[in-house]
């Protein structure tokens, strides 16, 4: 299952992690939820491959550690949302649909 890019409208936000927005439910570790406006990434889907990291040119992304979490112990946080210039390269490589760009959601992050 893809990430909901009507998560705003869907999801309530339910704090802030590294200066990123988090969107509920969250329930750790099984659950963390969307991190994100601008650039959002589902972290109960990543998998943590490491693709949006490599491929991002203008470096959103940084690691952060989700213990527990049953996909994998580490996500992307798209720390550096601001920074995005809407490529959609991170959409494009991330083998399960896990981020999701709207530059329409920048200026509410």
């Amino acid at each position: 299952m893809a990430i909901d890019p009507q998560f705003e409208t869907n999801r309530e936000k339910v704090g802030e992690e590294n200066g990123v927005a988090v969107w509920g439910p969250v329930d750790p570790p099984e659950k963390h939820g969307i991190h994100g406006t601008h650039v959002a990434v589902d972290f109960d889907i990543c998998l943590a491959d490491g693709a949006c990291l490599e491929d991002c040119p203008v470096d959103v992304f940084t690691w952060v550690d989700t213990p527990g979490h049953p996909e994998s112990d580490i996500k992307a946080e798209p720390t550096h949302e601001d920074q995005c210039i809407d490529c959609m390269l991170c959409v494009d490589v991330c083998p399960v649909d896990a981020i999701d760009v709207d530059p329409g959601r920048a200026g509410r992050i």
